[in-house]
């Protein structure tokens, strides 16, 4: 347990909050900015929540360095949804679009596309585990593609972009559900970025959509209204009642983020964080990281024990001395610690700690 009585919590999602964003809730629930309502009880249309809404955005702004031109939306739906509003907004039936297919979630993005055109896996790592990422120039990009999609950070698999993958000069799409802020990003390379808030934003239920002039101009005319993005864009996220507790949420970790340093504060510390884990996991042979070294996550790292069969007791044990989540995605099996930004060093030290011991005990 942690000197606040809280555990050491590695799960994947919803993930980790800073203790500070938690306790701004705590003090917004009864009265938010002395307006006399609750945090989830303020409405939507209110001067109030504008203000929230409206520093969110300019502080995400700041942070990811977004141009002026392009446009920020906060949704619902979470990633799983905008797999397929993207393609519906971008896409006319049966035009093509090629993926990067690096994880489980990739591939639903191409299952959704799929509905709206043609998307083809350009590069496909299912058949070696999804253990690495593609370089430049380990596949090739269909000349009448309209745009590539990629996923930055694989939390399933612990692979992660290092690099911004070669379009072969199309726009680019990218799912950056679980790095987003922890990373570097260049945002004007880039056309559509999404973003489910529950790893490194807040909590579930409100999603980050970034959107480049030629993203929105692309939208037709004939949309559902509540899965076309000029619609949203046109009412600044406010055609219907959105997550004004998650936006609430995402304003005030965007305020710590940039109370420690901005996005060089957050990739400062997660590289620290999976370098520690790491060095751990490759000094001995007790460990069998699932990644391979160039393509390995800072956001999530996955591993198996040599001896399989001890992996039940390591995640019993680890969890009698306060660390939760630590299970493998069922898909997967094994050991997997998400080390978002909201997850301290500290967790990271107890982490590495209790499995020097656990080796000990059990080499």
């Amino acid at each position: 347990m942690t000197p606040t009585g809280r555990v050491h919590n590695f799960g994947a999602g919803p993930g980790i909050l800073p203790l500070q964003v938690i306790e701004d809730c705590q003090n917004a629930l009864p009265n938010l900015d002395d307006s006399g309502l609750g945090l989830i009880e303020i409405s939507h249309r209110s001067d109030t929540f504008q203000k929230v809404i409206d520093s969110a955005m300019e502080r995400l702004r700041r942070i990811l360095s977004i141009p002026d031109e392009y446009t920020v939306l906060f949704l619902q739906g979470g990633a799983s949804l905008q797999f397929y509003m993207s393609a519906l907004n971008l896409l006319k039936p049966g035009e093509k679009v090629d993926f990067l297919v690096t994880g489980t979630w990739s591939k639903k993005a191409m299952k959704e596309a799929n509905r709206i055109g043609d998307a083809s896996p350009r590069w496909d790592d299912s058949e070696n585990g999804f253990k690495t990422i593609p370089r430049n120039g380990d596949y090739s990009i269909r000349e009448d593609a309209k745009y590539v999609h990629y996923t930055s950070n694989n939390t399933l698999f612990g692979t992660q972009y290092h690099h911004i993958p070669d379009s072969y000069g199309k726009p680019r799409v990218v799912d950056a559900s679980s790095d987003i802020t922890g990373v570097k990003i260049d945002v004007s390379a880039h056309d559509l970025i999404y973003a489910g808030a529950q790893k490194n934003l807040g909590p579930s239920g409100v999603t980050v959509v970034i959107l480049s002039p030629w993203a929105i101009e692309r939208a037709g005319d004939n949309l559902p209204t509540m899965l076309d993005y000029s619609v949203h864009a046109s009412k600044k996220s406010l055609f219907n009642t959105p997550n004004t507790f998650g936006i609430f949420v995402l304003e005030r970790v965007f305020n710590w983020i940039e109370e420690n340093g901005g996005i060089n504060g957050s990739i400062a510390r997660n590289i620290a964080k999976s370098n520690l884990l790491y060095e751990e996991l490759d000094r001995s042979d007790f460990w069998k990281p699932h990644a391979e070294k160039e393509s390995r996550s800072v956001m999530n790292v996955t591993w198996r024990l040599a001896n399989e069969e001890l992996e039940e007791k390591f995640l019993y044990e680890a969890k009698s001395r306060g660390m939760e989540g630590l299970k493998g995605h069922r898909s997967v099996g094994g050991i997997r610690a998400s080390i978002y930004n909201g997850c301290p060093i500290e967790s990271v030290e107890s982490l590495v700690s209790f499995m020097q011991d656990f080796e000990k005990s059990n080499y």
